[in-house]
């Protein structure tokens, strides 16, 4: 049995009569990337020192629409154009680009703009969660608890990411040939595996086949603000 690695929960002191329960939860952080496109190196880069941030799940997010350029990104999935697409809709956006980091469902920024970036992940970092979320495997599948503290009565999207911690790649046409670049947490599926009204504590069992590292990320409807997030390696 494996245990949580990045929990959205921290001290539920209220439990034990010592105040109010308060949770702390893994900030995410999506980047919408393509090895086709010659502005997003940095960004890949830099996603991977984000994977070594405490706190942080960074995931990477390669999308389809640059495939035309000469060089098809073997990692691109039109489900994950589709979220970006989703994200600006939501957001009233007119466009999309890459590179582009979303910071806890929230903030849009250019992929390449570090120091933007990292006060955005400091700014979430310390905010309370609003749900304590629990994850544990065994045999083949994830169990996943959820409490909200305040509950809000409203339906949230209940997501399994799954993904592979890094990917070195030689591009050999497009804009980036000739470069072998390292990708890291490069996502190979995305899926909501239920609905969640957090008026009543959640209970979800999900098959999980194969080795990969997991994420599972409760997020409001939008898609919009990350609730709570948790990892498992």
């Amino acid at each position: 049995m494996k245990q949580i690695t990045a929990t959205a929960f921290a001290l539920m002191m209220g439990a034990f009569g010592a105040g109010p329960a308060v949770a702390q939860t893994a900030v995410v952080v999506e980047l919408f990337t393509s090895q086709g496109c010659s502005s997003c190196p940095p960004a890949d880069a830099l996603l991977g020192e984000l994977t070594q941030t405490p706190g942080v799940i960074a995931l990477a997010l390669h999308v389809d629409y640059w495939d035309y350029l000469g060089w098809k990104d073997q990692f691109a999935d039109p489900k994950f154009t589709h979220r970006q697409k989703a994200y600006a809709h939501a957001a009233r956006d007119k466009m999309i680009y890459t590179p582009q980091m979303v910071v806890q469902g929230q903030l849009r920024i250019v992929g390449s703009r570090q120091d933007e970036i990292m006060a955005a992940v400091a700014e979430q970092r310390v905010k309370q969660s609003p749900v304590r979320l629990s994850l544990t495997r065994k045999e083949g599948r994830v169990q996943i608890r959820a409490e909200a503290i305040s509950p809000s009565d409203r339906m949230l999207r209940v997501q399994l990411v799954r993904f592979k911690p890094v990917q070195e790649v030689t591009i050999l046409h497009g804009e980036n040939a000739g470069r072998t670049i390292r990708y890291h947490n490069v996502v190979s599926t995305w899926q909501q595996i239920g609905q969640w009204n957090d008026q009543a504590p959640l209970s979800l069992d999900a098959e999980v086949a194969g080795a990969e590292p997991l994420v599972v990320i409760i997020q409001a409807e939008g898609p919009a603000e990350i609730l709570a997030a948790a990892e498992l390696q």
